[in-house]
């Protein structure tokens, strides 16, 4: 959409972004979505166990065909060599590291040299998905939690599951079995699916045809003299927090859509004494436009992931210290999102960000006996100070410093972005130029707050 008049952007913002937008939204997902419907349908029918992993095998197949034609054999690829080398070490205790180095070597040779840049960038999210399940697996059979390697049928059922192959989400082989006995069709899943489908539309919208025009429009904080300035440092923030809220609505439109395509296809449930529960949540959207912490913010912004993360990689590191264990889990969701500067720059930049904000916490809240911790509190907790005035100003204070991160990050996100995949000298300068306007901000921030740690250790 061009430059505009305010009352004449608000006549051609229906048609000239909202329909395009949603129309384009559903055209591109809606045989991905009948897919989904089918494979639950097939699961109902009570067929033998291999039947259904063969039409899930099948149902994953075509859809990733459709989404990346012929280029799929490299996600194929990596699946039969993730299965080749847990069968070849079923007797082995470590499966899980040796397979983690495996896959990430493989993803690395990938984007270096087996195909061009910006095809295997279109697939990365599929690949990461694949990852994941496999590496879950390992761990899972050397801890016991999976008894034994499963069949190759069974396996590659899992991994191409055609609710999570292409937007995700991770979800563990144990919960794909459950999903397999296939649970009737209810009201619950019904509302779950039409919902997150909604919502997913809705995120979609916004950040295609809201974020972007925020502040000149919407919010004109500055009128009309915003559209016209040359002297865009003085709404460099401004401009800065359009493409971060772009880019986080971009990122929830993914995990509803995720949740729906998970939910339709069968899984996405919890069960307690016969009680079903469709409640899977990818998302949540209020805890990082209202956050109480980047702890909370990096936590939230994918919760599958956030699981898969912990409990298989800062689990596994944290024989090292906390720190390390910190860092090492960054750099792994680093390496599987991919070869890209500024994915890599935010990450461990994250990295950096919430643990100096999580020990500089913990130790304001035993000297002040305070509620004062990244994560809120327990009722029942025995901090002294727990609802004061002050309290809550610290609070908050802590809150828009996490606001400010995450404009400040989320700057380097953008539209230019994508049309410079095959360049990383591009997106380098790219990254450093976003954050030299911004004055190296949060960055030094953090390096403040790091020094406040230290003064009152």
């Amino acid at each position: 959409m061009g430059v505009f008049s305010r009352q004449k952007f608000f006549q051609e913002l229906a048609h000239g972004c909202l329909l395009p937008t949603a129309q384009q939204g559903l055209e591109q997902v809606w045989q991905l979505l009948v897919i989904c419907l089918l494979c639950r349908l097939l699961w109902m029918l009570g067929l033998p166990s291999f039947v259904k992993h063969l039409g899930t095998v099948a149902g994953g197949f075509y859809t990733l065909y459709l989404f990346f034609e012929l280029h799929m054999i490299w996600v194929v690829l990596l699946s039969l060599l993730c299965y080749l080398f847990l069968f070849l070490c079923r007797h082995s205790t470590i499966r899980g590291t040796f397979l983690s180095i495996t896959v990430l070597i493989y993803l690395l040779l990938g984007e270096l040299h087996m195909m061009d840049t910006t095809n295997w960038h279109k697939m990365r999210g599929s690949q990461m998905v694949v990852a994941m399940k496999a590496i879950s697996l390992a761990f899972d059979l050397d801890r016991g939690v999976v008894a034994s390697v499963p069949s190759p049928i069974e396996f590659m059922g899992y991994i191409y599951f055609v609710g999570t192959v292409i937007f995700g989400p991770w979800i563990s082989f144990n919960s794909y079995m459950e999903a397999l006995e296939g649970r009737k069709l209810s009201l619950g899943w019904f509302l779950k699916v039409s919902v997150s489908w909604v919502k997913s539309q809705f995120c979609l919208v916004i950040s295609n045809c809201v974020a972007p025009y925020l502040f000149p429009y919407f919010i004109p904080v500055f009128g009309d003299k915003l559209l016209r300035s040359k002297k865009r440092r003085k709404v460099r923030w401004l401009l800065a927090y359009e493409n971060t809220m772009s880019f986080h609505f971009s990122n929830y439109f993914v995990g509803y859509l995720s949740e729906t395509t998970a939910t339709l296809a069968g899984a996405g449930f919890t069960e307690e004494k016969e009680n079903l529960k469709w409640d899977m949540s990818v998302s949540k959207p209020l805890s990082i436009e209202f956050p109480r912490s980047m702890v909370e913010v990096v936590t939230s912004w994918n919760l599958p992931m956030s699981g898969f993360l912990h409990t298989y990689v800062f689990k596994s590191a944290l024989r090292l210290g906390t720190f390390s264990a910190v860092m090492v889990t960054y750099t792994a969701s680093a390496l599987l999102h991919g070869l890209s500067f500024h994915l890599g720059a935010v990450l461990i930049s994250l990295g950096f960000i919430t643990y100096i904000e999580h020990v500089l916490r913990k130790r304001l809240a035993a000297v002040f006996d305070a509620c004062l911790l990244s994560k809120k509190c327990q009722p029942n907790c025995s901090h002294r100070n727990k609802k004061t005035l002050w309290v809550h100003m610290i609070n908050v204070a802590f809150s828009a410093l996490a606001i400010l991160h995450l404009t400040y990050l989320g700057s380097v996100f953008n539209s230019s972005v994508d049309y410079m995949e095959e360049e990383e000298d591009d997106i380098t300068h790219h990254t450093i130029q976003k954050w030299s306007e911004l004055s190296w901000t949060s960055h030094w921030v953090t390096f403040g707050c790091w020094i406040l740690y230290r003064l009152i250790l």
